[in-house]
């Protein structure tokens, strides 16, 4: 068993999660402290300026923002570090994900910026990066990558199983014994939060409160819904600005709130008709998981019950950055990161760059 820490920084940008897991990349064999460092308001705006403009993330070389993302990356696992009274030189590898700004499968091309080589460097311990790019080179979506590591901390749970994380983009790993389905479900937050950012300068809809305070408007909502991503047969995978936002002032800010909510649930319902078969439960992880609003309309769509991962004792704060750490250990080893069926790629893919420090 190796000692990995796993790095994630999603499509929201808020934040940087940072966790410690003890595995062989095939079993869990503990989880260890965790923690989220926030980016920096200007860092987070500039993130953010960049995945809105397609030609700049992919064309410009981003040098000094990449710089700062790997050093805000370093001081993360520096402080986990600090919290938990560990030395470098007791970490085996660090899984960094890196910070995606442009993923445009079709064209084999993804993007996440993350210096690998200058984060070695910065803390002394071995690192894996680009996890996503063996996979997209092979014609593969390059996401989601956590389905694997939902399978093994499944393994023992009442299958079928969809667990469903609501981060930014939706994604859902459905389980069955040894059969793995996953991919993008469709926006979950990252509508929600640009819609109650530009109404109210807010970043994000506290608890569903300004949701449930909203009516949902249904021509909007259908509309939506009309989007041809949702007739896709799986996998499949979503860029967080493969839907365009609704224009500000078509509606006020709770029912703008409300018919995005109901968007997301509607979509993670339309995720059902591609399943072999009904889930017996969905555990929700991601920041969506804290919407009560949300988990209130997907508990109304979904045929099953619907809890956070925690009621299953798993971390929902924790999940990606651990997965992370887990993908390290399987690089490590030469083992899939992704199947056909996560990704649509031709075979089991390894993936991942190692960096010594």
């Amino acid at each position: 068993m190796l000692t990995a820490i796993g790095l994630m920084s999603g499509t929201s940008a808020d934040g940087i999660d940072v966790a410690l897991l003890r595995t062989d990349g095939e079993r869990i064999a503990g989880f260890g402290p965790h923690l989220t460092l926030p980016l920096p308001p200007a860092l987070r705006a500039e993130i953010l300026a960049v995945m809105a403009d397609p030609l700049r993330a992919e064309h410009d070389d981003l040098h000094a923002l990449e710089a700062c993302i790997t050093r805000s990356h370093a001081e993360a696992v520096q402080a986990l570090l600090a919290r938990s009274g560990l030395h470098p030189t007791e970490i085996d590898v660090v899984g960094f994900h890196g910070q995606t700004v442009l993923h445009r499968p079709e064209r084999r091309l993804t993007r996440q910026l993350g210096d690998g080589t200058a984060l070695a460097r910065q803390l002394g311990i071995a690192v894996v990066n680009r996890f996503r790019h063996a996979d997209v080179a092979a014609g593969g979506q390059g996401a989601p990558l956590v389905p694997l590591f939902h399978a093994a901390l499944a393994r023992d749970l009442p299958q079928p199983l969809a667990v469903l994380n609501l981060g930014g983009i939706g994604n859902v790993t459905w389980l069955a014994g040894d059969h793995v389905l996953a991919f993008d479900t469709g926006p979950a937050n990252a509508l929600i939060d640009d819609w109650v950012r530009a109404g109210s300068g807010r970043n994000f809809d506290k608890d569903g409160a300004l949701a449930a305070q909203g009516h949902v408007h249904q021509a909007q909502l259908d509309a939506l819904l009309n989007h041809p991503y949702f007739t896709r047969t799986p996998p499949k995978s979503l860029d967080r600005h493969d839907f365009r936002p609704i224009a500000s002032g078509s509606m006020s800010l709770e029912d703008g709130a409300a018919t995005l909510t109901a968007f997301t649930a509607a979509s993670v319902a339309r995720a059902r008709d591609h399943m072999p078969a009904p889930p017996r439960q969905w555990l929700v992880t991601g920041g969506g998981r804290h919407n009560a609003t949300l988990m209130h309309m997907l508990a109304e769509r979904l045929a099953a019950p619907v809890a956070p991962v925690e009621s299953v004792g798993w971390d929902g704060d924790a999940l990606e950055a651990q997965a992370f750490a887990f993908l390290a250990v399987r690089s490590l080893r030469a083992l899939p990161l992704s199947l056909p069926s996560t990704t649509g790629a031709a075979q089991p893919m390894p993936g991942g760059e190692l960096h010594q420090p």
